[in-house]
């Protein structure tokens, strides 16, 4: 064994940060491995999942989940192996998917953990494409966005988890399906690989217009997840009666401060008004945990078959998280973030 399968290494959270979180917001922290009590599990982590919600766990302010206290491990979903079982139920060497954050080793109460199969050939999916990305792609389009043939459906980040998800969906329901993404290299492979009708790159200097000229019969379906320029340039493209499903807003997730220019609350406001526009938020787990099991079995044939396309970014080590936390959070990662912990 070597040292770190031996003891205990994890992240906490040093201070709150302002702006992007500096590698002092953070605290590497070793010790013994804990000790499970009766109906406990210590789960060995493999996978580490990483999502823009983290940063929002920083904050002291009120949301809707509790923030991570200063000296606390960071949150996180991971995918991870019993080692010692003080549980019915549970063997060492069975795969569970369990909340047990930034750390390389924690200890679970039975009944908060997810056994998984132990044939998954990427276990490391659950946190992805078969977890709370995929889930919330799911319930999101289908629940609130309500796909109809024919219309058209912008998504952004949509190379990432959510959004690759939310595309290749929709193209199953007969949608037109415009994609958003940051730079040619995704773009490129929303069309290619996911079969996206189109994918515009943010950064270019005519986004806006670019925008409005794929969108030539309006948008039907927004599927909010980043916020910034891209709702700016959306909005105004909503038809009658659309739809907008908000599962996140990352442009703003480092702002510590309101952004300069004009208040656009009265517009944005009349709009909802004059176009009947729905537009709802959503918390996956809170507002649809009974759909779980639904959903997986709607789209585990799907990934298995080859129907819905899914791609990872996996870095090796658990001593990068902070650095991966910023780079997902600029939006510089390609596909579903996650950290190989052991």
């Amino acid at each position: 064994m070597t040292t770190s399968q031996q003891h205990y290494q994890g992240w906490q959270l040093a201070k709150r940060p302002q702006g992007e979180p500096s590698v002092e917001c953070f605290s590497w922290v070793t010790g013994e491995l804990p000790t499970p009590q009766h109906g406990q599990l210590l789960l060995r982590t493999r996978y580490l999942s990483l999502d823009p919600y983290m940063r929002g766990r920083m904050d002291e302010g009120e949301s809707y989940a509790p923030p991570v206290q200063i000296g606390d491990v960071m949150v996180g979903g991971t995918v991870s192996q019993v080692e010692v079982s003080h549980a019915q139920g549970f063997a060492p060497g069975d795969w569970v998917l369990s909340q047990g954050g930034w750390q390389n080793a924690s200890v679970a109460d039975a009944k908060d953990v997810v056994k998984l199969s132990s044939s998954l050939p990427h276990p490391s999916y659950a946190l992805g494409i078969l977890g709370m990305p995929g889930f919330t792609a799911y319930m999101g389009l289908t629940d609130i966005g309500k796909p109809k043939s024919g219309e058209t459906l912008v998504v952004g980040a949509a190379t990432g988890p959510v959004g690759a998800t939310v595309g290749q969906l929709a193209k199953l329901k007969g949608c037109r399906v415009i994609g958003v993404a940051g730079g040619e290299d995704k773009c490129a492979y929303a069309v290619e690989h996911l079969g996206f009708d189109a994918c515009l790159d943010h950064r270019a200097a005519d986004f806006t217009e670019q925008l409005a000229q794929a969108c030539p019969n309006g948008v039907d379906i927004y599927f909010e997840n980043v916020g910034g320029k891209v709702f700016e340039a959306v909005f105004p493209l909503l038809n009658a009666r659309a739809r907008v499903p908000v599962c996140g807003a990352v442009a703003y997730y480092n702002q510590d401060s309101l952004p300069s220019g004009p208040d656009k609350t009265p517009f944005i406001v009349t709009q909802l008004i004059k176009k009947r526009i729905l537009m709802q938020g959503f918390i996956i787990f809170a507002d649809y945990a009974e759909h779980y099991t639904e959903f997986l079995d709607t789209m585990t044939p799907w990934v298995e078959q080859g129907t819905i396309h899914y791609r990872e970014q996996v870095i090796d080590g658990l001593e990068h998280a902070p650095q991966a936390l910023n780079q997902l959070l600029r939006g510089d990662n390609f596909g579903k973030m996650v950290i190989k912990v052991s």
